[in-house]
């Protein structure tokens, strides 16, 4: 057993037993003075000791246990993270708590799970109400990341100002072909004066702009796609500031960090609509019926690219399918999500397992498609295929995405990934719904856990709980 300083726990222990000081000494015979170092952590509990308060008190050693600390510690992580509290808590500080005042540990852990499910419970309230995106915004706390995407859901992720900036640059810079680096660079010399560097710095650093030499540092890692991309990028952070300054003071963000955020997410809008110019992209859509692949090799960009421009497609004298589009990790955990229009994306409780978002880590890079109906009988016809990025040699570490694109089952006739589905018949579809919390499809065999707010029947108490039980009812 190594060294461990428990006197909180051992003042706590002698104040339930109302013994003084000198009592407990006795009874456990050792020296008053002795005690006193042990509660004041001047001295480590020994396990002859412990056994002593075992042996009088009848006390469970798992009072004591390093085990049971090593439980509070990862829990209070969890719960005193700064996306939750604002503020960091050194790892010093709470294992503080964790040894020497578990009860208040324990306490603050109650506390933060009570207030989540309260969050939860209303939030899940508003979604069955119709309102998951109002309500629960409002509702759930926002970190800048959900901030700057419900940002960019609220204006149905269409900005027409940065559409129509960027289809008038993109005639000027080249009217007749493809944009490429060398051209976007050509523009960044002549008209701003920057020059552009390929360096050996990682792909995931992107881009670094150095104001003081008007240089732009790119690494050399990057697909010729990924370089048009940062260099647009960079353009719109010069050419239209006054158009992002506007639309982020418009958003009333009063977090530095989201409005920051908010700005790089519309430069990069600019950027794909600079790319892929809003006409000719969605004259392409429509002539190749929305082929993802076919539209990134006509515009020298990667899957999700397309998939992200083909989301934005919202103008109102000229709109293309209305194209719902998502990111997800093998966790379950989504990076991106925009939709043009009224798909609800859950904020509770995670997605559907049945969603062919989350299959296609099984076949990588393989387009899957599937028909889906939600509780509400609206079927959506969904698009999804893996996407990794790997920088690095043997042994390297990648990232690796699953991205979907889907919209309502109206438009599947536009679409060539409609092809050998049967459309017209509600049976082919999948039940899938927004998240278990919310779903209240009580026969699926995928559910997690049962539904917020809605009290278990004995045989579903059995089906949860049983470790027997093969699935839920």
């Amino acid at each position: 057993m190594k060294k461990a300083f428990m006197g909180v726990r051992l003042k706590r222990l002698r104040e339930e037993r109302r013994l003084t000081q000198q009592a407990l000494a006795s009874a456990i015979g050792i020296s008053l003075s002795y005690l006193n170092q042990l509660e004041n952590n001047q001295r480590p509990l020994t396990i002859a000791v412990l056994l002593k308060l075992n042996a009088v008190f009848g006390v469970d050693v798992q009072l004591f246990s390093e085990d049971d600390e090593a439980r509070l510690v990862a829990d209070l992580r969890e719960t005193l993270s700064p996306t939750v509290v604002g503020e960091n808590v050194s790892a010093a500080e709470i294992r503080e708590l964790a040894v020497n005042m578990p009860a208040v540990a324990r306490a603050i852990i109650s506390l933060s799970r009570n207030h989540r499910l309260a969050i939860e419970q209303t939030a899940v309230l508003a979604a069955r109400l119709g309102e998951d995106r109002q309500a629960a915004t409002a509702i759930l706390p926002s970190t800048p990341h959900e901030e700057v995407r419900d940002f960019f859901y609220a204006r149905h992720n269409y900005f027409a100002e940065l559409d129509d900036a960027a289809e008038q640059l993109a005639q000027q810079l080249a009217p007749s072909r493809q944009l490429t680096s060398a051209s976007l660079s050509d523009h960044l010399r002549d008209k701003f004066g920057i020059t552009v560097m390929f360096d050996d710095a990682p792909a995931a650093a992107h881009r670094r702009f150095d104001q003081e030499c008007a240089t732009l540092h790119l690494s050399r890692k990057l697909e010729p796609g990924q370089q048009a991309f940062q260099l647009a990028t960079q353009i719109a952070l010069l050419a239209c500031d006054g158009e992002l300054s506007a639309l982020v003071d418009g958003a009333r963000f009063t977090n530095v960090d989201t409005r920051g955020l908010a700005r790089i997410g519309l430069a990069n809008y600019f950027a794909g609509a600079l790319i892929m110019p809003y006409g000719e992209f969605l004259d392409a859509a429509q002539k190749l019926r929305y082929d993802i692949e076919l539209l990134g090799q006509k515009f020298g960009v990667g899957f999700e690219t397309t998939c992200h421009r083909l989301s934005t497609l919202q103008r109102p004298s000229a709109r293309g399918v209305p194209f719902f589009f998502i990111r997800v990790d093998r966790a379950g955990n989504i990076s991106k999500r925009q939709s043009a229009t009224d798909f609800h994306f859950s904020r509770i409780g995670g997605t559907c397992p049945l969603w062919n978002v989350y299959e296609a880590f099984a076949t990588p890079e393989r387009i899957l498609t599937q028909l889906a109906q939600m509780p509400d009988d609206r079927t959506y016809l969904w698009i999804a295929r893996t996407v990794t990025h790997r920088e690095g040699g043997y042994g390297s570490l990648s990232k690796t995405f699953a991205v979907a694109l889907g919209c309502d089952i109206r438009h599947a006739e536009e679409i060539v990934y409609s092809r050998g589905l049967d459309v017209h018949d509600p049976a082919s579809a999948t039940p899938i719904g927004i998240g278990c919390k919310v779903c209240e499809r009580v026969d699926c065999p995928q559910r997690a856990f049962p539904p917020l707010g809605r009290p278990l029947m004995i045989d579903e108490r059995q089906a949860y709980f049983s470790p027997y039980a093969a699935s839920t009812p």
